[in-house]
């Protein structure tokens, strides 16, 4: 799970969500030197079916950031990686609107255009509402605009299937589950920490954050050990 691929200052609050784009590349190496293989959700979906069998890693960016595209994108096509970025629809070409009052600093998200490259360059898209609120403080009728809007909004810009959806601030209940379910998503991605794997409810993923801190030593405890699966507990 990561968010921005953007080296930024020390006074950014929140720098932790922003990757510096040589410790992304590298992280990126080291599951290429090890035998890994980095899949978007789309190219996952087999594996965690358990349909097919391999050494594979998801790759996750959440929001939709520029950066995604301009410093993510070049390093994952390097490695013959694929990658899924979640949009929030309400907000392509603008900003991270949703974090202005906690004073999260606001990067570009992006644009029509931008996607159209992202996809282009063989990587995939998902959902991730209209407006990044929190599903389990809403009314079942704005949390269900929320979630299917947003798969019905990137289908007809991108005429695509939308089949990947991620829950905002990795918030959700049995309720919001079963949303997700029913407007025909196929998985969805929280922040329980862990390893997916073929047991794993591909409604309810777990997923290994990936931080301005995770360096090399940890980013491989986090991968090849059950690490990340006991914070789960």
């Amino acid at each position: 799970m990561y968010h921005s691929i953007e080296s930024m200052p020390k006074s950014t609050i929140m720098r932790g969500m922003h990757v510096p784009p040589h410790r992304f590349d590298f992280q990126m190496r080291l599951l290429k030197y090890f035998g890994y293989e980095g899949l978007s959700l789309r190219d996952l979906k087999p594996y965690l079916k358990g349909e097919k069998l391999g050494k594979v890693v998801g790759i996750t960016f959440d929001d939709g950031y520029q950066n995604n595209l301009i410093n993510a994108a070049p390093i994952l096509k390097k490695y013959n990686f694929t990658a899924t970025s979640f949009l929030v629809s309400k907000y392509i070409g603008k900003a991270n609107i949703w974090d202005k009052p906690k004073g999260i600093t606001q990067r570009p998200l992006m644009t029509n255009n931008e996607i159209q490259t992202w996809l282009s360059f063989g990587m995939d898209i998902g959902a991730h509402t209209l407006s990044h609120i929190d599903l389990t403080s809403a009314s079942s009728s704005e949390a269900i605009k929320e979630i299917e809007g947003c798969k019905i909004d990137l289908e007809k810009r991108f005429n695509i299937p939308i089949e990947d959806f991620c829950y905002p601030f990795g918030k959700f209940n049995e309720r919001i589950y079963k949303i997700a379910k029913n407007v025909g998503y196929l998985s969805a991605s929280t922040m329980i920490r862990g390893r997916a794997n073929s047991r794993s409810s591909l409604l309810k993923l777990p997923r290994i954050p990936v931080t301005h801190h995770t360096l090399p030593h940890l980013f491989l405890i986090k991968l090849f050990t059950n690490y990340e699966d006991k914070r789960a507990n």
